[in-house]
């Protein structure tokens, strides 16, 4: 279904954001459903040796949760995006309580960092209504992706996610990952290839 609507979703709304320039060698890696202490210390830790710099969409809940992890993320200089207070998904949300979702989201995060580029927003899986999405696009830039890794299927293999990601990484892809436990495993294996296998061919890992 994340393939179908990325695939689809490109020509349907175009004002969303899918990818970068393919002319420039950067990929842009982006971590969806955290921030939590298990894995995404694990993330940074990995990016910063590789001087690499993500987009992390996080939700709300989880900022709460954990704010010493989320604090990490900034202090590392990655880029935060929204990506709802609950993870709800909107097809089955009406639109008064998704929008109000994604503003205490935005409100948690702003106590934390000020940023004068416009807001990010990745809707979890990748889905809201049209109305939805009208509303969102007043104060959001909407960033989906054409990679999606699938770190989080638990009857991928770890192989088979990796090769995913080199079928489908080119230059200016927006990459998803996901700093949980649901996705640990996989991420634990691909990611670092990622990043070594890329670097190596002279890319740059950059925020949205």
């Amino acid at each position: 279904m994340a393939e179908l609507i990325s695939l689809i979703g490109k020509k349907l709304y175009p004002q969303r954001v899918w990818h970068r320039s393919r002319e420039e060698k950067v990929i842009y890696l982006t971590f969806d459903d955290g921030p939590i202490p298990e894995v995404t210390p694990w993330v940074l830790d990995l990016l910063q040796q590789f001087k690499a710099k993500a987009t992390f969409f996080c939700i709300g809940e989880n900022i709460e949760k954990h704010p010493e992890v989320f604090k990490s993320v900034i202090k590392n200089k990655h880029r935060i995006g929204n990506h709802t207070l609950q993870h709800i998904n909107g097809w089955n949300t009406r639109k008064s309580n998704y929008l109000q979702q994604i503003l205490s989201t935005q409100k948690i995060i702003d106590s934390y960092v000020s940023n004068s580029a416009k807001a990010l927003f990745r809707p979890p899986y990748g889905k809201t209504t049209s109305s939805q999405a009208q509303e969102i696009l007043k104060d959001y830039k909407i960033v989906m992706w054409d990679v999606l890794s699938k770190d989080y299927d638990q009857d991928l293999s770890k192989e088979n996610c990796w090769k995913r990601v080199l079928k489908s990484t080119k230059n200016g892809s927006v990459l998803v990952f996901h700093d949980s436990l649901k996705a640990e495993k996989n991420l634990r294996h691909v990611l670092p290839k990622v990043l070594m296998y890329y670097s190596k061919l002279g890319y740059k890992f950059d925020t949205l």
